[in-house]
């Protein structure tokens, strides 16, 4: 299948300093080599950036900028002038971000470039949690998940980022996961032919934030898309909304048994966070059905 082949340049070297089984590196590698060299990144403090390491011994065979934990947008607004200045105008610019970046830390940066309809690619790659420093909650963190910060589970709902950016009427957001590789390259391939802000949400099992087996992070990446806990979905304009894989197939306990962070949960928050989690399920297909009915 031509969507799966990589290019033929490796754009993530091996040897970096991801864990093994890293669904991080795993991600990136697709990201990367979808967009192809002619490519910068903007990587600020994250699991990302020690999986990229410093220059010049980067991981990375593309040029690399790394700004402080809250400039990732500005960053990247900054260097796609610059770009369009010389005439690069086919460079990619493309953020690599965790959620602490995106969802708190960096977010009204974010909130500011998507105002402007600034041209790059943002992609946050979402392990729902300040991973690398001990795995503490971020307002990514789900529902009930024990972290560092929060030992007897987050008493909060996980912030809904996509929903808050396509409110920016941006040209593209997404949601994607390795677990569903296809549709992740696929709307990679789609937020390059596109101008603007296009921000991508790809959920990043961490092993061992999340307490999983080293090679369970697929599997929980597939896990909470078939429950529904990670819906793939796309909205375009702030207007078209489209469900990539339109069915629930397995209960969200399926999904909490692969992971130490949930084994704290009794019964009945479990039957809570299920009726939480059809909920929003439900919410989308309806955001969805409604667009479609517009578009007629």
């Amino acid at each position: 299948m031509r969507g799966l082949e990589l290019h033929e340049t490796p754009m993530l070297c091996s040897g970096h300093a991801a864990c093994p089984g890293c669904i991080d590196a795993l991600s990136a590698r697709h990201v990367l080599a979808t967009l192809g060299p002619n490519t910068m990144a903007v990587i600020p403090p994250s699991c990302m950036a020690i999986i990229a390491g410093p220059q010049p011994y980067s991981s990375l065979k593309i040029p690399v900028y790394q700004p402080t934990l809250e400039a990732s947008a500005a960053a990247a607004s900054g260097l796609r002038r610059a770009l369009d200045a010389q005439g690069k105008r086919d460079t990619q610019v493309v953020v690599l971000a965790g959620d602490g970046g995106t969802y708190d830390i960096g977010f009204q940066c974010l909130s500011s470039a998507a105002e402007r309809n600034e041209d790059f690619i943002y992609v946050c790659l979402d392990n729902e949690g300040y991973m690398n420093t001990g795995a503490q909650k971020s307002s990514s963190t789900p529902h009930f998940a024990r972290t560092g910060s929060t030992p007897a589970g987050k008493t909060s709902r996980k912030k809904n980022l996509v929903e808050i950016m396509a409110a920016h009427g941006v040209p593209y957001v997404a949601t994607a996961s390795a677990g569903h590789l296809p549709d992740l390259i696929r709307k990679v391939e789609k937020a390059k032919s596109i101008r603007g802000t296009r921000i991508l949400t790809l959920l990043i099992p961490c092993l061992d934030g999340w307490g999983l087996p080293d090679d369970a992070g697929l599997t929980a990446a597939r896990y909470a898309v078939e429950c529904g806990a990670f819906p793939l979905y796309e909205v375009e304009n702030g207007r078209t909304w489209t469900v990539n894989h339109s069915a629930k197939t397995r209960p969200v306990g399926d999904y909490l048994a692969l992971q130490s962070r949930y084994r704290h949960m009794t019964a009945e928050q479990i039957e809570a966070l299920q009726a939480e989690i059809d909920e929003g399920w439900e919410r989308l297909l309806r955001q969805a059905e409604a667009s479609r009915a517009s578009a007629a």
